[in-house]
């Protein structure tokens, strides 16, 4: 099978086919960084930070790039209402989006642009539309004239005479038509605004993207990304101006959009109200959790948010991790053979991977690739509780494999032989063996005493019959 993504602007699945293979430019919305990052944000990150790590396990060169907006509406009214400079508010918030993505495992982008940083490139890309007849200059303002760009409306499916009746947009007098939409804004508060041709302003939001992305990426992008309501009037916008600028088309090979993490059916958003930031979540729940969490739907569909759905979450971390760590406290008694048992675990092993890989070919579906990691746990846990002499092959395949899907997931597990240097184990080898020769003297006081002293310091003993195995507890 090779992998299938679904296309917002053609409205299907498609054969991925980047223009450079193995080579994958894919750019994705970042944060506009006013205040705290909140579930419906770390929804959309998530989800393409296992799109990047699926790529790159399909054999991909991902060049990743996601801007940083930092300055805006927001960020000004919350340096007014805070009493301090817009750079000190984007400063703060950026820093608390680094801390949250960390926190949940999201790999950084090989690039993070801030808007700030790149003020004179937007404003000669302006300078460019205007004198390539698609833009105009009104008292201060820039504008993009929609009625120039043909294919306007094509990503979204909104019609320009939807637009021209007042729908969807922002009424402002200056426009030649409803439908445009400003490139550079005027503006003369100090602290917010540059210098340009046509006054002290500051960019539009959406030339912001268009500037960053073809500065890092070049003319074409194989994918690019964000939460569905950007489609319009965001990505829509992009289209226009890139494809304006450069007369290259198509700017963008696949568009690819999250689904809505709600609370009771309604979006999770700030105006509303009805957010949970990261670091809440994060009180109470481990990152692998949340991530198994918001991968538990479809990328593109909605999630609703409930703490029992990350209760039940954090089991199926719970049940994964131990897993894990139960076969690398079996492999090392671990002995080589090949019997009927040890082939049907091997296929059953072999199905999985199958799945496991076809699930995230078929448009990243990690709620259906989950399924296949979670049966494969239980197969080789009910091979153990039968096997007590585990074979070699049997155990490292499903390593492997539980190893591979934790790293595309971006699931942290680590390996014990990290969490336990030789040393550490040694000792506790020793002390095994002192509660073993206490069971056999049917000393149950001092086994049971060993027992608890060892799960204080966070190693789990587990008895079958009179053999003991240890494990690290994650």
């Amino acid at each position: 099978m090779v992998l299938h993504v679904y296309n917002t602007l053609s409205g299907m699945e498609e054969v991925f086919e980047p223009f450079n293979p193995p080579l994958v430019k894919m750019y994705v919305c970042g944060p506009t960084v006013y205040d705290e990052t909140h579930l419906g944000h770390a929804r959309t990150y998530v989800a393409f930070d296992v799109i990047r790590r699926t790529l790159e396990c399909l054999g991909y060169d991902v060049f990743y790039v996601q801007n940083i907006t930092d300055i805006d509406d927001k960020i000004i009214n919350r340096a007014e209402r805070d009493g301090v400079t817009a750079g000190e508010v984007a400063e703060r918030y950026t820093e608390t989006y680094f801390r949250d993505m960390d926190a949940l495992g999201v790999r950084r982008a090989d690039v993070h642009p801030k808007v700030t940083e790149h003020i004179e490139d937007i404003i000669e890309a302006v300078a460019r539309l205007i004198d390539m007849g698609f833009a105009y200059e009104a008292d201060g303002n820039v504008y993009f004239d929609v009625s120039k760009f043909k294919g306007y409306g094509k990503l979204s499916k909104v019609s320009v005479e939807e637009l021209r009746a007042g729908a969807r947009v922002e009424p402002d007098p200056l426009k030649r038509n409803p439908a445009d939409f400003a490139l550079w804004k005027r503006e003369e508060r100090k602290g917010v605004s540059w210098r340009s041709p046509w006054g002290y302003g500051r960019p539009g939001w959406h030339i912001e993207c268009s500037v960053m992305s073809m500065k890092y990426l070049g003319l074409r992008i194989d994918i690019h990304g964000g939460g569905q309501d950007l489609i319009f009037p965001h990505h829509e916008n992009e289209i226009a101006q890139s494809e304006s600028l450069t007369g290259t088309s198509p700017f963008v090979k696949y568009w690819l959009h999250t689904g809505y993490l709600t609370i009771e059916g309604e979006k999770m958003s700030k105006s509303l109200g009805n957010y949970v930031t990261v670091q809440e979540v994060l009180r109470r729940h481990n990152a692998g959790a949340v991530r198994l969490f918001l991968l538990s739907t479809h990328y593109r569909s909605p999630i609703d948010f409930t703490w029992e759905r990350l209760e039940a979450a954090e089991k199926n971390l719970e049940y994964l991790l131990n897993t894990l760590g139960r076969i690398e406290s079996e492999l090392r008694q671990a002995e080589d053979k090949t019997g009927e048992r040890e082939v049907e675990v091997h296929a059953k092993l072999s199905s999985a991977v199958r799945g496991f890989i076809s699930s995230l070919e078929d448009d990243f579906s990690t709620s259906t690739a989950l399924r296949y990691v979670y049966q494969a746990a239980r197969d080789v846990n009910s091979y153990l509780n039968v096997e007590d002499k585990p074979d070699r092959g049997v155990l490292e395949r499903g390593l492997r494999m539980l190893a591979r899907a934790c790293g595309v997931m971006g699931v942290a597990w680590g390996r014990e032989s990290a969490a336990a240097p030789e040393m550490v184990e040694k000792l506790v080898k020793i002390i095994v063996e002192v509660r073993s020769e206490a069971r056999r003297r049917k000393d149950w006081k001092l086994a049971d005493e060993l027992r608890s002293k060892l799960r204080d310091a966070g190693v789990i003993l587990e008895d079958r019959g009179d053999k003991t195995t240890w494990r690290i507890n994650r």
